[in-house]
């Protein structure tokens, strides 16, 4: 029987690749725990990084000033709608088919804070599953940053 997971890791190489376009001093609300190693690696690359294992539909720190993460991509509405109403910055990695659904248009047409950052190449996350976390190298479709509030050169960065 086939078994969805909906439990796949960042990388640490994927939060060093735009280390140089995170605002640095600033306070990071890394919204979903998985495996709590996205937020160590944040915390290596010297952010001040929250990371509490908390739902991030209902529970909110008190004091931050960005989000970065990687959430669960079966949730990407509810997450995105969500990240809109709290009006603040963020840094998500998702799907890049992403910009062609409908309520993705519909939360960020006409919105100039909206940019993408464009990886070198295909993320290649970590599978978390059963307690154990397990490199995977399968990725089948394409991700980028998208980055609501945040000062970047232009709308679309590409890694180079």
């Amino acid at each position: 029987m086939f078994k969805v997971y909906d439990d796949y890791m960042t990388p640490k190489e994927v939060w060093e690749n735009i280390d140089h376009l995170i605002p640095k001093n600033k306070i990071i609300w890394e919204s979903f725990y998985g495996d709590g190693k996205s937020g160590e690696n944040l915390k290596k690359l010297g952010h001040h990084v929250i990371h509490e294992n908390k739902d991030f539909f209902n529970w909110t720190p008190d004091d931050y000033d960005i989000i970065i993460s990687n959430p669960p991509f079966s949730k990407k509405k509810e997450v995105y709608t969500h990240l809109k109403k709290l009006n603040k910055p963020f840094i998500m990695i998702s799907p890049a088919s992403m910009i062609c659904y409908k309520y993705f248009r519909e939360l960020f047409t006409n919105d100039k804070e909206l940019k993408i950052i464009i990886p070198k190449k295909r993320i290649q996350f970590l599978k978390y599953m059963d307690g154990k976390t397990i490199k995977t190298n399968k990725c089948n479709f394409d991700c980028f940053y998208y980055c609501y509030k945040i000062d970047l050169p232009q709308q679309i960065n590409y890694l180079i």
